[in-house]
This record gives structure tokens, C-alpha cells and sequence, in this order.
């Protein structure tokens, strides 16, 4: 390799990985938060067949998959300034990765759910448990056990679209090596050397899913006996 392109490579490594730590973790951890406490309530409403919310939860769902999420992003970052409504591109961002992932999992966890077997929602409320309670204490944790590997993939997967935040100005970072490659002119390396970031985080996140499986599995999380 060109000294030239490795001193490039060296000098920008830190440049680009700082943002990543700083900015795109961040996002991902913030926006995976919010968008389970959506899904979570999204699945439960769905479960529970509340008459209105029932039919607003699959309008949501519906709106948010058939969508592409760069036009999400443009729309709350871009569109609604014109409505009056400002909002700063990180929590705006966050904003719109949160409702995005959310419409998503609630299918998933609404799945988890429903995989669990009905007589223990009727143990529960035999024993005097509320619906919430009985939910809470023992539906719940049964079906985000069987939703775990499919969620953590959706969090690794957002690790990778956080990249799209470029385009509303959060400076993570692959903005930073759009900005590398405007002064270097070397777009082949710099966009590899990022790549590999991104590889590197998304290892890290296969390797904690791995462990986290594993533990649960020598646990075996067993269905409560109600």
C-alpha cells in the first residue's frame, strides 16, 4: 500500500471512529429503547384487540413498513420546518429511527405473544392476577425470550442504518467520512475503512447476541408455573 494511502488510512481511523462512538451508538441505544416501548404497547393493543387502537396500531404499521425511511427522515427533518415544527437532526433522527424499528417489533413481539400458550393468561387470572400483571409478570418475559435473537438482529441492523442520518446532517460517522473524502478525494479507501467500522460494531453486537442466547438457553427460561 501507497505510505501516502496508509498514513490516510492511520490519520482518519480515529477520526471516523469517534463519531461512531460519540454519535452512531448512541443513536442506535437511544432510538432501540423507545422504538421497544412502541412495539411493546403497539403488540399488546393488537393482542388485546382494543376495538380503535387496534385499527390505529395496524394503520401505523402499516404506514411506517410500506415507506422507505429515508423519506421518513426527510419528512420530519425536512417537511414539517414548513408546518412550523423544528426539530434538531439528532432527536430527530432518533425520532424517526424510534417509530421506524418500532412498527417492526411490535409484529415481532405481537408474534412472541401469541406463541405463548393461552392457559397461561388463564392461570394468571385464576390465581387473581389483572390482565396487565398477568402480562407483565408472565406472558411478556416468555415472549421476548423467543423474540430476543430476532429484536437483536433488528438492533444490529439499525447500527447499519443509522448511516441514512447523514442525509438530515447528524454528524455520524459516515457523514465525517463523506467529509474526509471531500478534502482527500479518496473515496474507495475511506468508504472500506468505515465499512470495516461498521463491520467491527456489528461483530461486537453478533458476539453479545451469541452470549445472550446462550444464556437464556442454559437458564432455559422456564415458562412460569402458575
Amino acid at each position: 500500500m501507497d505510505n501516502n494511502i496508509l498514513s490516510l488510512v492511520i490519520d482518519s481511523f480515529w477520526k471516523i471512529l469517534k463519531p461512531g462512538l460519540m454519535m452512531t451508538i448512541p443513536l442506535t441505544l437511544l432510538s432501540f429503547f423507545f422504538s421497544l416501548i412502541i412495539a411493546t404497547f403497539t403488540a399488546l393493543v393488537q393482542y388485546r384487540r382494543i376495538p380503535v387502537l387496534q385499527k390505529i396500531a395496524r394503520f401505523y404499521i402499516w404506514v411506517v413498513r410500506g415507506t422507505p425511511l429515508l423519506v421518513q427522515l426527510f419528512v420530519v427533518f425536512y417537511g414539517l420546518p414548513s408546518l412550523g415544527i423544528l426539530i434538531d437532526p439528532f432527536p430527530a433522527a432518533v425520532l424517526v429511527f424510534s417509530i421506524n424499528e418500532g412498527a417492526y417489533s411490535a409484529e415481532t413481539i405481537r408474534a412472541a405473544i401469541e406463541s405463548v400458550p393461552v392457559g397461561q393468561l388463564e392461570a394468571g387470572e385464576c390465581i387473581g392476577l389483572s390482565w396487565m400483571q398477568t402480562m407483565r409478570r408472565i406472558v411478556l418475559p416468555q415472549a421476548l425470550r423467543t423474540a430476543f435473537p430476532t429484536l437483536f438482529n433488528s438492533l444490529i441492523c439499525m447500527v447499519k442504518d443509522t448511516s441514512l442520518a447523514a442525509n438530515i446532517t447528524v454528524t455520524e460517522m459516515f457523514m465525517q467520512t463523506q467529509r474526509i473524502v471531500a478534502r482527500t478525494y479518496e473515496p474507495l479507501v475511506l468508504y472500506l475503512e468505515v465499512g470495516f467500522i461498521y463491520l467491527m460494531f456489528c461483530t461486537v453486537l453478533t458476539k453479545v447476541q451469541a452470549y445472550g442466547e446462550k444464556k437464556l438457553n442454559a437458564k432455559g427460561f422456564r415458562k412460569e408455573s402458575v
